[in-house]
């Protein structure tokens, strides 16, 4: 008898096991996620001028480090990932969303709750005799709505995916962010190439007007010579102190990218000794579907708001839930574990009548489904476009580049035949000021080439998703 009743309290235990487990794993509303299917080009348009551009790996498979070899922008990068603003607002997202998956993951676990009182009480009405009561109660309560339709499991799966999407939203920023301050960097190299390039072509000036001043007092030339020497001085005077303000607002630039208060900004490798390849490989485009960060932060998207249309489907059916309650009280401590009382309950709750509030709920995550799908395909549009336009545009500012090398010997050629020309008075001073413009104008000129053909450089690695490898 004893082994019968054993063994029946067993198997009712394994039928108790047997039915949560059946409860715990039944079938899940709504629809389950595939990824969107885009067209993706077998070669970034263009690529077509080289055919084996498109099997060869990607820069932006390389760590920042390997891309930008100036060990001062490197330095000033490493700053940046660590104190820039944006990174750690973007880090305090990703703790939020991991606290946003743990408060939704506990729904699917029953909730215990526990009681302990303990209550005195005074009579003397009816009674001369002092009357003293105390009562101590302890309890326990449980509550478990069951997960049947998969409610709570879709809502884990929607946060679950918010926190992978706000993971490569850091990943984005840090992306951006990189290339940000290598495009800052090279402008404010740029800017100080500039300056010395005016002061070289004030000292140059001042010598000129000085040789000019001697040549009018011996009665060479004429006054107007002097007074169109001293504009061509006064006018490099004046670039210098432009340029120098320029420097200086451009350094409080980058002190910000880095988390600082505005400052000086520590200096590398000039301008035209930036190291950058000039063929570029951008390797597959079907691959920037999966190092984008922006692409899958848009995609983890499209995946929080599918496992939603589920949360809402379930609201259709029955709400499940288990209850159960117990204690013990007493008048005495000696005697309060002596007694006690449980209760155990079961409800369903069907809605029948909401006036169509299920259902335009439904609709509601299914439009924003919808919506997160057209953002996902308008994100991988544009970093199509974003990668053709760098990479032509890397090329062609190559191009301009060089063109602008030529013109700049040809017009260091014509400053000095225009010099000589003055010198041998076969030409008037206006013909020396107007050949001293354009050289002053084509050597800034090149700077600019050279500065966009490095800003081209770091877009093309920005567009194909570099920067956020660690």
């Amino acid at each position: 008898m004893i082994r019968r009743h054993q063994s029946t309290r067993t198997g009712a235990g394994r039928g108790v096991v047997a039915l949560l487990g059946m409860l715990t794993s039944a079938c899940v509303a709504g629809p389950n996620y595939n990824r969107p299917p885009v067209a993706t080009p077998d070669a970034f348009r263009s690529q077509a001028a080289r055919a084996d551009a498109a099997r060869e790996l990607s820069i932006a498979d390389a760590r920042w480090s390997m891309v930008f070899d100036d060990q001062a922008l490197q330095r000033l990068i490493t700053i940046a990932l660590t104190e820039n603003f944006d990174v750690q607002i973007a880090a305090s997202r990703i703790l939020q969303a991991e606290a946003q998956h743990g408060i939704v993951r506990a729904d699917r676990f029953p909730t215990v709750d526990g009681q302990a009182s303990v209550q005195g009480s005074h009579s003397t009405i009816g009674n001369p005799d002092r009357t003293t009561v105390g009562i101590a109660q302890l309890g326990a309560s449980l509550s478990w709505e069951i997960d049947f339709w998969g409610k709570f499991r879709r809502a884990t799966e929607a946060a679950r995916a918010e926190i992978v999407a706000s993971e490569w939203g850091r990943r984005a920023i840090v992306t951006s962010l990189v290339s940000r301050v290598a495009s800052e960097y090279f402008v404010l190299r740029a800017l100080d190439s500039e300056l010395e390039i005016s002061r070289r072509t004030l000292t140059s000036r001042e010598e000129s007007l000085r040789l000019t001043a001697v040549r009018e007092q011996g009665g060479a030339t004429s006054l107007v010579d002097v007074r169109q020497a001293e504009q061509l001085v006064f006018s490099a005077r004046g670039q210098i102190v432009d340029l120098q303000r320029q420097i200086e607002q451009q350094e409080n630039a980058l002190s910000v990218l880095l988390g600082r208060n505005p400052g000086p900004i520590e200096r590398g490798l000039a301008l035209t000794d930036q190291p950058h390849a000039p063929d570029v490989p951008e390797g597959l485009p079907s691959a920037l579907l999966d190092r984008r960060p922006d692409i899958q932060q848009a995609e983890q998207d499209i995946v929080a708001a599918n496992a939603r249309i589920g949360v809402a489907k379930a609201s259709y059916f029955p709400q499940i839930a288990l209850t159960g309650s117990g204690g013990v009280a007493s008048t005495a401590l000696s005697s309060l574990f002596t007694s006690g009382a449980w209760a155990v309950g079961a409800a369903a709750v069907q809605p029948i009548f909401n006036a169509g509030r299920n259902r335009s709920q439904v609709a509601l995550t299914e439009a924003r489904r919808q919506e997160a799908e057209l953002a996902y395909r308008q994100t991988v549009q544009q970093a199509f476009r974003e990668v053709s336009d760098a990479i032509v545009g890397y090329r062609r500012i190559r191009e301009f580049r060089e063109t602008q090398q030529d013109l700049l010997r040809a017009a260091q050629d014509a400053r000095r035949l225009a010099d000589l020309r003055y010198q041998g008075g076969a030409t008037s001073y206006l013909e020396v000021l107007d050949s001293d413009t354009r050289l002053y104008i084509a050597e800034l000129g090149l700077v600019q080439a050279q500065l966009s053909e490095l800003s081209e450089f770091v877009e093309i690695y920005r567009s194909l998703g570099g920067g956020w490898q660690s």
